[in-house]
C-alpha cells in the first residue's frame, strides 16, 4: 500500500450469498479457492464452514481489497484458516504452489466491479469522481484507461465500447472522445461521463433508466483489465486442480461473461453441469441489494 492510501471499511454486500455457499457443499476440512476475495463476505463464511482443519485461499488482484480484508481479519476474535495472495485469479495455480496445495475442493469467482471499488473515487470507477480514469484493478500492471483512450484510434474505441458494453452509440461516443482529446487529452472520469451523457439519449420518462455512461465505463473497464481473457484462462485449467466431486461456482454480471462460463462448463469433458439454468437473485435480495439484479450463478462439478 502506498503512502496516503486510505483503508476504508468494506461497503460491499456479497450477492447470492446463501445460494453460493450451498452450491459449494462446504464441509469442515475442505480446501477452497476464492479467486475474487473483494470485501470478504463470501470468504469469511467459507472459512468458517471449512474450519478448523480446512483452508480458504483468498486471491485478489486489487491490493487495496487485500489491505481492507487484512484489517477486517485482524479485528476478528476467532482464528480462521485463511491465506491471502495478491494475484489475478487466472494465476491461481501459482498461489496453490506457494500454499503447497495440489488439489482443491472448490473454486469461487464473483466477477465484475465491487461496491468497494466503486466507492474508491481515486481510480475513476465512479462516473462523477474527480479521480483519474484509471479503471485498473491492479494498478501495477498495464495502462490506465485514459492513456488508452488518448492513444487508440476512433475505430478501436468504438469496437471496444460496442463489443464489451453493447452500447449502440459507440461510434458517436468514440468520435466525441477523439474530438475532445484533440483540444486537451482526456484524464478524468468525470470528463468521459460528460461525453457519454451528451452522446447517449436518456428519456426522462424511462422507469429503468441507467446512467448513459454505464455501458461505456463497463466496456472500458473490461478491456483495460482483460477481464474476459482472465476468465477464459481460468476456465481452461481450473478442472485440472479440482478433486473428484469438487465444484466451481462463478457469479457473473455481464452477458458475455455468463456465455463464456456456460459454454466452458458444457464443453469441458472433466466437468458435469450442476445448474442447467443459472441461479438468480430473489425479489427480496434485489430489493435489498439492486446490484444483484443482473447476477447469475453457474456451478459445475468435477466428474468422479
Amino acid at each position: 500500500m502506498e503512502m496516503g492510501d486510505e483503508i476504508f471499511p468494506t461497503v460491499h454486500e456479497p450477492v447470492l450469498f446463501a445460494e453460493t455457499l450451498q452450491a459449494l457443499r462446504l464441509t469442515p476440512g475442505m480446501t477452497i479457492v476464492d479467486g475474487t476475495l473483494g470485501g470478504g463476505g463470501h470468504t469469511l463464511a467459507i472459512a468458517r464452514a471449512v474450519a478448523p482443519n480446512g483452508l480458504l485461499i483468498g486471491i485478489d488482484r486489487d491490493s487495496k481489497a487485500l489491505d481492507r480484508f487484512d484489517v477486517r481479519l485482524s479485528q476478528l476474535t476467532e482464528k480462521l484458516p485463511i491465506q491471502t495472495y495478491f494475484a489475478n485469479y487466472c494465476d491461481f495455480d501459482a498461489a496453490l504452489e506457494r500454499a503447497k496445495v495440489d488439489k482443491v475442493d472448490g473454486f469461487l469467482l464473483d466477477l465484475g466491479l465491487s461496491s468497494d471499488q466503486l466507492a474508491d473515487r481515486e481510480r475513476g470507477f465512479s462516473f462523477d469522481s474527480d479521480g483519474e480514469l484509471d479503471l485498473r484493478f491492479d494498478t501495477t500492471e498495464g495502462e490506465p484507461t485514459y492513456q488508452l483512450l488518448n492513444r487508440w484510434k476512433a475505430e478501436r474505441i468504438a469496437d471496444v465500447i460496442y463489443q464489451y458494453g453493447e452500447e449502440r452509440m459507440s461510434r458517436k461516443i468514440a468520435r466525441a472522445i477523439v474530438e475532445r482529446r484533440a483540444e486537451k487529452p482526456l484524464r478524468y472520469a468525470r470528463e468521459l461521463a460528460e461525453i457519454c451523457r451528451k452522446c447517449v439519449p436518456s428519456p426522462p420518462w424511462s422507469k429503468n433508466r441507467i446512467d448513459p455512461a454505464t455501458r461505456t465505463f463497463q466496456a472500458l473497464r473490461i478491456a483495460t483489465n482483460d477481464e474476459l481473457g482472465a476468465l477464459e484462462t481460468f476456465l481452461k485449467k481450473c478442472s485440472d486442480y479440482l478433486k473428484p466431486g469438487g465444484r466451481v461456482a462463478i457469479i457473473s454480471f455481464h452477458s458475455l461473461e455468463d456465455r463464456i462460463v456456460k459454454n466452458a462448463f458444457r464443453d469441458n469433458e472433466a466437468l458435469t453441469v450442476v445448474t442447467r439454468k443459472p441461479i438468480v437473485a430473489t425479489e427480496e435480495e434485489i430489493e435489498r441489494n439492486p446490484r444483484s439484479r443482473s447476477a447469475k450463478l453457474r456451478v459445475a462439478e468435477k466428474i468422479s
